[in-house]
């Protein structure tokens, strides 16, 4: 798409109107500082973009991220609202990695003191969190515990020892979704869950230790008890084969609902039904229980990261808290004010992270005067952020912000680009400590096939959704 096309709104605010296409029933919108836009541009993004406005049902605008780029039917950094019960709901806004998010563990040991010790912390952890394409983990779950695991979540994890309640209170929505009903998951989906909690998978999936090294925010830093110079863990990851199966049979079986609806998308990746169709709430059930199998897989993955924590700190390490965990590839019942009055929606989530702002009831009392606290992984060469939801999101952004620095080239590019040995070393060199089950995975995810994650943070505080609260630096990678 030529960029002449956006009309800007504000410096960080871009907007295709709805005249351009005949097929749109909103206009599409773009977060973005004008140096990210070529990139944004530069692949189908804003076609499918403008392929969501055409959604039935679809409320405001649809809206991209500033860490956008092509994905299944919705671009990856898509946002997008559809009024309940008659507006579509459409897997493609959601994903093929259901619920997959990032949590940000919080440790009380200081980098400097601890820094030889980060070779070693990343074999360790490498060896207690199983990574890689299809790599099962310790657990096997009968079809009973399955169930139980897509009812309910984290809690399951917790109730079985591998973690504590106080958990639960710094998870989005608690780690459970009360809509999920296994009876909607198909036996495919749950054989190819079976083995994999507690894994990480593969592509850009990661554990990683950080180094708390800016604070920007001092209120908001001390309301999550991050301090400079402390030692901390993002995890990244999914549901697993487990939501790509979901994802796949619910699409297939959208497609062939879809004529009987009368309405037929500009893209077939782009499959929908109502939400209060038969097939709409069949699909929503599943994709709960997906989600609670993603919570309670970073659930599992926590209980190693503590075990490798203490297998290296001794007691003196501690226990490394839960600050938060967040979604990133959801469609969740949310209410907001439209047009002067309050309107529950079917918010599509892909790639963009929740970003509420203070009150929210869901928070923990300690975060409720401040807000919510969003995590936005670069990549594992260069910082990640710790932000602060605003009210701001809810009237902008449906609540939303970016959800991490967003690919620039494809893995296939990166991998003819990178030399993965060198590369490791250099990382090495830099005081980062990469451990991968290949060279190829290092090559997939190395930080020049990402944006600049800072301008994309840039972004979003400037445009007063999410605001700055904390800089984090990487020490030790695992990935799959």
């Amino acid at each position: 798409m030529d960029i002449s096309i956006l009309q800007k709104l504000e410096d960080y605010f871009w907007e295709i109107p709805q005249t351009y296409n005949k097929n749109m029933r909103v206009p599409a919108r773009v977060l973005a500082l004008k140096p990210l836009l070529d990139a944004v541009v530069s692949d189908r993004s804003l076609d499918q973009l403008v392929n969501v406005a055409s959604l039935p049902g679809i409320v405001e605008a649809s809206l991209v991220m500033p860490d956008a780029h092509e994905g299944y039917g919705f671009p990856i950094g898509g946002v997008a609202a559809t009024a309940y019960p008659h507006g579509v709901i459409s897997p493609g806004g959601i994903g093929y990695d259901i619920n997959c998010g990032v949590r940000l563990m919080v440790s009380d040991l200081n980098y400097e003191e601890e820094e030889p010790l980060m070779e070693q912390l990343s074999q360790e952890l490498y060896e207690q969190i199983p990574s890689g394409v299809g790599k099962g983990g310790m657990l096997k779950l009968s079809a009973k515990k399955m169930d139980e695991v897509l009812t309910r979540g984290a809690e399951w994890a917790i109730e079985n020892g591998m973690g504590v309640p106080e958990d639960l209170e710094h998870m989005e929505s608690h780690g459970k979704l009360d809509a999920a009903d296994p009876a909607y998951v198909s036996d495919h989906a749950k054989q190819r869950g079976r083995d994999q909690l507690g894994t990480i998978g593969a592509g850009n999936h990661f554990v990683e230790v950080d180094v708390v090294s800016e604070i920007f925010h001092p209120e908001a830093a001390r309301a999550f008890g991050l301090e400079k110079g402390k030692l901390v863990i993002l995890v990244h990851t999914g549901s697993r084969g487990l939501g790509h199966q979901v994802a796949t049979d619910y699409i297939r079986l959208m497609m062939q609902a879809m004529p009987q609806y009368g309405y037929i998308p500009p893209d077939r990746e782009l499959a929908c039904v109502p939400f209060n169709s038969p097939e709409g709430q069949q699909y929503f059930k599943a994709m709960c229980a997906a989600a609670n199998f993603a919570w309670c897989n970073r659930q599992v993955i926590s209980w190693e990261v503590r075990k490798a924590w203490k297998n290296v700190f001794g007691s003196r390490g501690g226990t490394p808290r839960l600050l938060y965990d967040i979604a990133h590839n959801i469609a969740k019942l949310e209410t907001y004010q439209i047009n002067g009055e309050q309107q529950q929606l079917i918010v599509h989530r892909k790639g963009a992270t929740r970003a509420f702002g203070k009150d929210f009831a869901e928070l923990p009392l300690e975060f409720r005067h401040i807000g919510q606290p969003v995590l936005i992984p670069g990549s594992m060469g260069t910082e990640s952020y710790v932000l602060v939801g605003t009210r701001k999101s809810e009237e902008l952004s449906f609540g939303s912000s970016c959800h991490g620095a967003g690919r620039s080239m494809s893995r296939r590019a990166a991998k003819r680009q990178v030399n993965a040995p060198a590369l490791q070393k250099k990382l090495k060199e830099k005081g980062i400590h990469i451990t991968a089950g290949s060279f190829k995975g290092i090559a997939e995810e190395a930080p020049i096939a990402y944006k600049d994650v800072n301008l994309v943070v840039d972004t979003v505080h400037q445009a007063g959704i999410a605001l700055r609260v904390a800089k984090l630096q990487p020490k030790a990678v695992i990935k799959g």
